[in-house]
Formats: structure tokens, sequence, C-alpha cells
């Protein structure tokens, strides 16, 4: 008897742990540079991503080369010229979500999120704070935040003949649906 309680015990543990993380595949981060000359806009839906609600440790990979634009040069340049994608194939996110003791993830609703952690692109890390929501719909979590990126801080080199049309500060969009690991 004793056995059979420490296994059901066991069982229900790893249960509980499982169904405190929420991930996805299918993400989407969405980037933006407006400037008088040109507007640069490109679309990733490959975004991995995962949250563990029991310790607020929140994750996301890029492959940057999954990132689409409307003009394929475009898209040739950003791979080739600027993120160098074949030596630096990926960019990622690790932090914590600062307030989860606020989110109430049994009650849908839409609840403010303070995330701090490293931000690491085109090899450079670099520690960040952002705001952004987590909107619950019964067993999904849809996560959202704007922020804004400065090529030079992540040793993204410009050439002078195109400086004129890439934003000094790049508006980034995440935009992920987390689904409960069963």
């Amino acid at each position: 008897m004793k056995r059979i309680f420490t296994l059901s015990a066991i069982i229900l543990i790893c249960h509980t742990i499982q169904a405190q993380k929420y991930v996805t595949k299918n993400g989407h981060i969405k980037f933006f540079s407006e400037t008088p000359v040109e507007s640069i806009e490109a679309h990733n839906n490959q975004v991995n991503s995962a949250l563990d609600i029991s310790n607020g440790n929140f994750i996301f990979k890029v492959l940057i080369k999954s990132f689409e634009f409307k003009k394929a040069l475009m898209q040739e340049h950003f791979n080739e010229n600027y993120m160098e994608s074949d030596k630096i194939p990926n960019a990622m996110f690790s932090g914590k979500i600062e307030n989860m003791s606020s989110i109430n993830f049994n009650a849908d609703g839409v609840y403010d999120v303070q995330v701090k952690g490293k931000l690491t692109i085109h090899g450079v890390t670099k520690e960040i704070e952002n705001s952004g929501s987590f909107e619950i719909k019964g067993e999904k979590i849809i996560a959202k935040s704007i922020f804004h990126v400065k090529p030079s801080d992540y040793d993204i080199k410009i050439a002078k003949a195109v400086e004129d049309q890439i934003a000094k500060s790049i508006e980034v969009t995440v935009d992920i649906t987390l689904d409960k690991m069963q």
C-alpha cells in the first residue's frame, strides 16, 4: 500500500511539474524599420518559445533565416550583409517574468508582465527589461510585447551607402501563443 501511495505521489508531482510548462514552435516575431527613405518589414513564424509558470523562466529562440521580406533582395542583404546568418544562425532571449505573482493562470484575462533577461542577437548579448502582456485563454497563454533594438548595440554594421534607409532603432513585435504541455 505504501508503494502504491509513493508511486501515485510521484506521478502526480511529475504531472504537476509538466503542466506548469507552456511551449510553442510557431510563434511570431515582426521587425519594422522606418525612415523617410524606406520602410522595411519582416516576419518570422517559426519562433520556438517556452514558459515555466512555476518559476517564471521564459525563453525564445529565432532562426534568423526564417525572417521573410516582401522583397527577395532585402532578405538576401539582411542574411548575408547584416545578420551573417550562415555564421550566426539564431537570436535568443532567456529571462524571467518578474511579476509572476500578479498573474492568475487559472483565470482568463489579460495581465501586464515585466520581463528581464538576456537578449542575444548577432552573437552579442545584452541585458534588457521590457513590459508586455499575457492573455490567459483556457490552456493557452498569448504573450505580446513591443520593444526597440539598435543594430549598433548588437555589432550589426550598416554600410554608409544605405545607412539612411535603415532606422537607428528597429521596432520588434513579439506575438506568441503558448500551449500547455500535455
